[in-house]
């Protein structure tokens, strides 16, 4: 019976060791990392040529994922399927770090690598006070016009400007202003304007109800001057065929409308007049995550990536690449991209921009916000009744997921 007892608790002793991941690479595995990410080639070939020559003793694999948050659901911590490091929007690190499966930044960055980043991006990197990313770069939306159209002294600073605007240059097929007016992404500038919230970080939906309310009536207003299609194709196409003067969009835009030919003016967002606060558009941080076995496993390989990934010039590298905003405050201070006006644009819509609740009860909430906004805006329903079975559909939801 003992030795029966014996080779059982062997038994388990090696099942345990082998969970744990079995033995730790060394030589040329340790130092090779491999990457998943869904971005654009000219920012992942910026990130390779900087990291070929600041840390040329690390592999570094890059590999495209089209559906980045499915497979990384599927593999989770696995060594043998998942990648060492992520690149992603940092408005899902609360749903990994629930998963288990990333590693804290504080566990492999120096003490104050970080004291020149943006405040902003780093309270996006992090999930219940710790921070699970490394801020690469960030983008926001931006207010856009035609200079053809809109001339410089016509930018309207306030809301109700802006409202005037559009009044006497909406008719015949063309329109003072168009936005996304019914998606979450794009309204939620809207409501923060009024001083509230889709969500806070508890996961409470609609926290400042009567602000939400308000935001939605306001800007109805507006809702009735623009086209009832919403998608970003009819907006993109409106503004750059010239029958829209201005339009709050993101900085993928900007390359399309040059193309066109269109002399884009950048301004600041309008200050709502009711609350004197500006219309304060989400942003979204883009950064580099570990995973916890690479950590573990790699914990050399994957020092030396983030310490490397830390200096501005990978920041001053992404600008120029691909007209990223950096994470990093030293970057703008090389001319290069102090003289880029779209970059500089973004760095200064961060010091109102909101950060993507990166909490997993956000995940319900686009589709209820949406449909909130289809109710309202293009069906025309009371706006106190909708949001009233909105809020009651958000809490339905997020007790489910609990």
């Amino acid at each position: 019976m003992k030795r029966l007892t014996a080779l059982l608790l062997a038994l388990a002793l090696l099942l345990g060791l082998a969970a744990c991941g079995g033995p730790k690479p060394s030589g040329a595995d340790a130092n090779k990392l491999t990457i998943w990410h869904d971005k654009e080639d000219a920012v992942i070939e910026a990130l390779s040529a900087y990291l070929e020559e600041a840390a040329p003793d690390l592999e570094v694999v890059f590999e495209k994922k089209t559906s980045l948050t499915d497979s990384l659901k599927l593999v989770g911590n696995d060594p043998t399927a998942a990648p060492d490091l992520f690149i992603f929007a940092h408005d899902k690190v609360g749903v990994f770090a629930e998963m288990g499966i990333l590693a804290p930044m504080a566990d492999l960055l120096p003490e104050n690598a970080l004291a020149d980043y943006l405040p902003m991006t780093l309270s996006a990197a992090a999930y219940k006070d710790t921070l699970y990313q490394l801020p690469l770069y960030f983008e926001t939306l931006l207010f856009m016009y035609n200079r053809r159209y809109m001339q410089d002294d016509e930018v309207p600073d306030t809301t109700g400007a802006l409202l005037d605007y559009m009044g006497r240059n909406t008719g015949r097929g063309r329109y003072g202003f168009v936005e996304q007016h019914s998606t979450a992404y794009y309204s939620a500038a809207w409501i923060h304007g009024f001083g509230g919230s889709i969500i806070d970080e508890g996961g409470s939906p609609f926290p400042d109800a009567q602000a939400v309310r308000d935001a939605l009536t306001y800007h109805l207003q507006f809702v009735s001057l623009m086209p009832g299609e919403t998608e970003y194709s009819t907006v993109n196409t409106l503004f750059l065929e010239g029958k829209a003067d201005a339009t709050i969009g993101g900085p993928w835009m900007v390359p399309s409308a040059r193309d066109a030919g269109i002399d884009l003016g950048i301004a600041p967002m309008p200050k709502v007049d009711a609350t004197g606060r500006p219309l304060a558009p989400y942003s979204g941080v883009q950064g580099i995550h570990v995973l916890k076995f690479a950590a573990q496993e790699k914990a050399e390989a994957v020092k030396k990536l983030l310490y490397a990934l830390t200096d501005p010039a990978i920041g001053t590298s992404l600008a120029l690449a691909s007209g990223c905003a950096p994470a990093n405050v030293k970057c703008y201070d090389d001319p290069s991209v102090a003289n880029d006006e779209l970059v500089q644009a973004m760095r200064a819509t961060a010091e109102i921009a909101v950060p993507m609740p990166n909490i997993p009860e956000m995940d319900v909430m686009w589709t209820v916000v949406g449909n909130l906004l289809t109710d309202v805006n293009l069906s025309g329903k009371d706006v106190g009744d909708s949001f009233d079975a909105a809020l009651d559909k958000a809490n339905e939801l997020i007790s489910a997921m609990k």
